[in-house]
């Protein structure tokens, strides 16, 4: 739901709630199973760590599972459920990056060039799980700034495929799918969903008629334009301001949410020194082009075998990074191209 002034009241009450101490005991065992402090979360945890573990029963086992964890009476009791949902988020978290790493890899046989990209994208895979194609469809959404579906068996050895799709904005997902069914019916079993989200499902054997359906519909009805991603920021900010006391200010405007986004800000730096985190990640070590401070910073699932050189224009946050009692200053990047990219667009 979007965050307008209605719901940021309410989500605001209950993090005070929350922050003090007066949470049901299941939100509570989410939290520390998540290894978050109940004083310290905001409405970004809510929806990273705790929402995740809650969902990850229904997409990979018994949503029930989830629910006993927040009726709960008990904290032991509440535990064990939590325990059990972190357990159930760490297998949906390993088959996710499975799956998306097959995804991507597919776009890179296939798609080699974001030219050839049609107007919109259908994936699957004989071996994908159908409680996990929805956050593929997402993460591939994100990077080629198109609708995406994504089709897994809806059970093993099915004739029918179950499919999720995300998709932009300026671009209703179910309108397209309704239109397609106008025009083709019996092609889609069901469907449903919303503007930027939709589930379905059809025969095996019809998904290239789908396939072919849907490019009609989506290129008949989509502006071309709306499919060239543009990334908002809130402007450059002066490294002399990017401090502890920033970050706070920004902690203090939220919750941040859908339709009221967190600030963001950009600007030019020179990479000093890369390393590797856990295989897909990186942390960075950038000095300012034009102040010439230096800062750490990461980006998450940027590491792709080769570490970025050179200057680079990023779309960052800053954050406060907590470990062992020490709170130190951070860039978390979210948006990445180098500088040559940056002078030719604006060319």
């Amino acid at each position: 739901m979007p965050l307008d002034r209605n719901n940021r009241v309410l989500v605001a009450a209950g993090l005070r709630r929350i922050n003090a101490g007066q949470a049901s005991a299941g939100v509570q065992a989410l939290i520390q199973v998540g290894g978050r402090d109940a004083a310290r979360v905001d409405a970004t945890d809510l929806g990273f760590v705790v929402g995740p573990r809650i969902n990850a029963a229904g997409r990979l086992e018994d949503m029930r599972v989830g629910i006993l964890c927040l009726i709960a009476d008990s904290h032991s009791e509440a535990l064990q459920h939590a325990t059990a949902l972190d357990r159930i988020n760490r297998e949906r978290r390993s088959l996710q990056t499975q799956m998306v790493d097959e995804a991507e890899s597919w776009l890179a046989r296939h798609h080699g060039e974001a030219r050839d990209l049609p107007a919109v994208m259908c994936l699957f895979d004989e071996s994908w799980h159908a409680g996990v194609i929805g956050l593929v469809a997402s993460r591939i959404k994100d990077k080629v700034h198109r609708p995406v579906f994504a089709f897994a068996p809806a059970a093993e050895g099915s004739a029918e495929l179950k499919g999720s799709a995300r998709s932009i904005a300026g671009v209703h997902i179910r309108d397209l799918l309704a239109e397609l069914d106008a025009s083709r019916p019996g092609l889609i079993h069901r469907f449903g969903g919303h503007a930027m989200a939709a589930g379905l499902s059809l025969d095996r054997q019809r998904l290239e008629e789908f396939q072919s359906g849907l490019l009609e519909v989506v290129t008949r009805r989509v502006d071309p334009a709306l499919l060239q991603a543009c990334v908002l920021s809130d402007g450059a900010i002066a490294a002399a301001d990017i401090d502890l006391a920033l970050v706070e200010a920004i902690r203090s405007g939220g919750p941040w949410g859908q339709a009221f986004p967190e600030p963001v800000f950009d600007g030019a730096f020179e990479i000093e020194s890369t390393r590797v985190m856990a295989e897909r990640h990186l942390g960075l070590r950038l000095r300012c082009v034009d102040s010439g401070r230096a800062f750490d910073a990461v980006h998450f699932g940027a590491y792709s075998g080769t570490s970025p050189r050179g200057r680079w224009h990023y779309v960052f946050q800053p954050f406060v990074d907590e470990w062992r009692g020490e709170r130190r200053l951070r860039l978390m990047i979210r948006h990445a191209l180098p500088i040559a990219s940056v002078a030719a667009s604006a060319g």
